[in-house]
């Protein structure tokens, strides 16, 4: 028996524009919106999904998962994240590999490295 991943799904209390948000941020798209409290973004070329659900109270603290993103081009994807509402949490080195810790306008934490 094996598990396959189906999405990995935020809570928030304002599901619509954090869609919207994610989906712009990976070339994505909304291919689901159920009466506004839960949204489907298929990202562009995989098989994965990300979903927005609406809840009342959102877990207080940091996010027990986040997602990890690669870039060719860590400073200015970083630059391109902030520009469009993400903040900027931490950097961070080990030897010649880089990652940015952010949150996105939901206060979601999730990383974004350069290419290994």
């Amino acid at each position: 028996m094996t598990l396959t991943l189906g999405m990995i799904t935020f809570d928030t209390t304002d599901p619509g524009p954090l869609a919207r948000w994610w989906a712009a941020q990976v070339d994505g798209s909304i291919v689901e919106e159920n009466d506004g409290w839960f949204y489907v973004v298929e990202l562009a070329a995989t098989p994965y999904r990300l979903a927005f659900q609406k809840i009342d109270d959102p877990t207080p603290g940091k996010n027990r998962i986040h997602l990890d993103m690669t870039t060719a081009n860590l400073d200015g994807e970083v630059a391109r994240l902030v520009e469009a509402g993400a903040s900027e949490v931490a950097q961070h080195a080990m030897g010649d590999f880089r990652w940015v810790t952010l949150s996105d306008p939901d206060g979601n934490v999730f990383c974004v490295s350069g290419s290994h």
